[in-house]
């Protein structure tokens, strides 16, 4: 049985960075898929927090990328090839949402990343998020499309509730 979510994390993250990419060469590119990466782990961790709730979602599946695909205007019907269709099924639209609004609201992010700090994903290592709290100038110009509150707005809306009630005072971190 799947126990762990980096078949979701490294797709959900693919298709963030192909829906908003970043511009500027291979650095540019790399630097905004480590943001985007960060910041759908951190999302994956707060909405499947137990080894259980991966599970879980291995056997079932995340739900795909048809529904964010629609909302942010790309054409599923272009993407005909069989591997680009297979990785699509592994993205997640609660956590690609969630990642968008970790993205652009940096309260949000640290207020995230400090929920997840004690949680089971991180087994007693310490993990850094840098990139995805502290991100330097270098950093917002490689994801500048990535971090855009505005050109995210419709994805981050759509789950952005479930966010904040998951990061509320007094909430426990296991569902």
């Amino acid at each position: 049985m799947l126990a762990d979510l980096s078949p979701l994390i490294a797709a959900t993250t693919q298709w963030l960075t192909r829906s908003y990419p970043a511009s500027g060469g291979a650095l540019a590119a790399a630097l905004g898929e480590v943001q985007a990466r960060q910041a759908v782990t951190v999302a994956a961790w707060l909405r499947y927090p137990t080894s259980t709730d991966a599970a879980l979602v291995g056997m079932a599946g995340p739900g795909g990328s048809a529904g964010l695909d629609w909302i942010t205007g790309a054409d599923a019907t272009a993407h005909d090839a069989e591997d680009d269709f297979a990785w699509r099924t592994w993205v997640d639209e609660v956590v690609a949402s969630w990642a968008a609004c970790l993205l652009t609201d940096g309260e949000l992010a640290r207020l995230a990343v400090a929920a997840i700090a004690d949680g089971g994903h991180t087994s007693g290592v310490p993990v850094e998020f840098r990139r995805l709290v502290s991100p330097d100038t270098r950093d917002r110009q490689a994801a500048a499309l990535l971090r855009h509150p505005d050109l995210l707005a419709p994805v981050a809306a759509l789950h952005r509730p479930a966010l904040h009630e998951r990061l509320g005072p007094g909430q426990a971190l296991i569902a």
